[in-house]
């Protein structure tokens, strides 16, 4: 938990001062300045599956973190050295982009290692820490409800951190101190790569869903027909695509709440830009408003865990308190609301700022949207990461944990291309010509009506997880065999399985019964 504190330190820090970095260092406009920011995040989230692959299938847990960790730190030094050399740095041109050449692929290098370290990084990591309970052991199946909670909070305390120290210290004296800022950000990294240093336990998977029944025909092998890996596949790999396949609907249910997260770190951030930033005599810098949901999370998340979930446990009987999926449902509810507020707000400030430009609203109006969608974020990305990991089968737990973070890339994904296709609808059909999201300047444009339809649109997609979760069948968890001495992968061999005939696996297979193909035998 305290190497997720220090990862998250320096990566949120990243996250809320890079869009200001491209802007007044690299020189991008403000529309090329955040779709550079998503285009990194959505690619560091999106390669967290390279990272749950490889640590599930070709090295452990601990390696794949250290691994990938040190990669994040190398981006890191290069883009201290960027920040810091003039001679690195690209010259106002008064277009869209800047930087040419060598300084351009010298910059491109470093956010591809951050992206690749980061995502090898988050792809193992919290399977890493889950894998120290026993999940068939009922106290500390309890512990494991337990951990996703203490895991985030360890990580919001971290980007709470990042968001106000880190953050000041490179945003403050004319944003001269840069260099400063990527520099200590690796030097939290070395800290927290010092850290890993967990005993590993190995778990079982066994089990045949009823579900989904047709994916078994791939474990029958033709008749005449040698079985071997490339022609016939194990029961082992056809239940782990059948848990696959159940999961996808989850999956795809929670790419628009990050969505509309993405809003809050591009377009919120620029909001605040305009507002009064001062909170008494101290200014607080606008980069440094996601605090607000932080402040949130770290309040409720030790009442929740401790008060909430031992009282609705009592009810339910559930070690979680609430299912994981009914904690999804929460957070997605509570991001259209998100939204909707920040449509609102978006009114109120615009409306104030065309009358008394001079005198903007306070920054901390933003307070609402950021806090609401905290809570949202509270029960959404813990209630995903318990429900991929539990879900999953043992050898697959790194890469299911990761699909938490491939929605989140596919949201920032989807935030670039909702925002290039509403400019373009809206300019074909507004009287003025000019779009939603035109131009630079805030105050003549439509971001509420942009943030309302996000939040139509959420209202919508919980609709259809409503559907997917009560279609959704949990997995038993007394299919979950603690062995220590098993080395869990994709391709586990259960000792359980008994050799058999082609007919017998046939009738193996129809009949709803396991049997492992091992070494081209059946």
């Amino acid at each position: 938990m305290f190497l997720a504190a220090l990862d998250n330190m320096g990566f949120v820090a990243n996250l809320v001062s890079l869009v200001l970095y491209f802007s007044f260092k690299m020189h991008f406009d403000l529309s090329s300045a955040a779709n550079t920011l998503t285009n990194l995040m959505g690619s560091a989230f999106l390669l967290s599956f390279v990272g749950g692959l490889i640590s599930d299938t070709y090295i452990n847990r601990f390696k794949t973190c250290l691994i990938f960790g040190c990669l994040e730190v190398l981006a890191l030094s290069m883009m201290t050295i960027q920040a810091h050399d003039d001679n690195l740095l690209p010259k106002p041109c008064g277009k869209s982009s800047c930087i040419r050449g060598g300084i351009a692929v010298y910059f491109y290098t470093s956010l591809c290692f951050l992206a690749l370290g980061i995502g090898g990084v988050k792809g193992s990591l919290p399977a890493l820490g889950a894998d120290q309970f026993d999940a068939k052991n009922p106290k500390e199946a309890k512990g494991l409800a337990s951990y996703f909670n203490w895991l985030l909070l360890s990580s919001v305390v971290g980007s709470s951190i990042g968001v106000t120290v880190i953050v000041w210290f490179a945003t403050n004296k004319n944003n001269e101190n840069w260099w400063k800022d990527f520099l200590l950000v690796p030097l939290v990294h070395q800290s927290d790569l010092s850290f890993l240093r967990w005993e590993n336990r190995s778990i079982a998977y066994k089990s045949h869903e009823k579900a989904l029944l047709w994916l078994d025909k791939a474990a029958i092998p033709p008749r005449n027909v040698v079985p071997s890996p490339w022609k016939v596949c194990t029961l082992t790999q056809v239940e782990e695509v059948k848990i696959l396949t159940r999961m996808l609907p989850i999956i795809a249910s929670t790419i628009l709440l990050n969505t509309c997260m993405a809003q809050l770190q591009t377009f919120s951030v620029q909001q605040g830009y305009r507002m009064d930033p001062h909170l008494g005599s101290f200014q607080v810098p606008a980069a440094s408003i996601p605090i607000i949901p932080l402040l949130f999370m770290i309040i409720l998340i030790p009442i929740y865990d401790r008060l909430f979930v031992p009282f609705i446990r009592n009810f339910t009987k559930h070690p979680s308190g609430i299912t994981q999926l009914q904690r999804i449902g929460v957070g997605l509810v509570l991001s259209a609301l998100s939204m909707a507020v920040a449509g609102v707000i978006e009114v109120k400030r615009r409306n104030h700022s065309l009358k008394n430009p001079l005198k903007p609203i306070s920054l901390f109006w933003l307070a609402f949207q950021y806090g609401i969608f905290g809570i949202a974020d509270m029960f959404t990305l813990v209630g995903s990461l318990e429900f991929f990991y539990k879900e999953a089968p043992a050898g697959m737990r790194s890469l299911s944990t990761s699909f938490t973070y491939i929605s989140q890339s596919f949201g920032y994904f989807l935030s670039s291309v909702f925002v290039s296709t509403i400019n373009s609808v809206t300019k074909r059909i507004s009287p003025s010509k000019q779009g939603w999201l035109y131009g630079q300047d805030l105050d003549r444009n439509n971001l509420n009506l942009f943030f309302w339809f996000l939040a139509i649109l959420s209202g919508l997609n919980f609709l259809c997880f409503l559907y997917f979760a009560t279609w959704y069948e949990y997995k038993n968890d007394d299919n979950v065999v603690v062995d220590k001495n098993a080395v869990p992968t994709s391709q586990s061999i259960n000792p359980l399985f008994k050799a058999a005939s082609q007919e017998d696996l046939s009738k193996a297979v129809n009949g709803g019964s396991a049997v492992e193909l091992t070494n081209g035998k059946v």
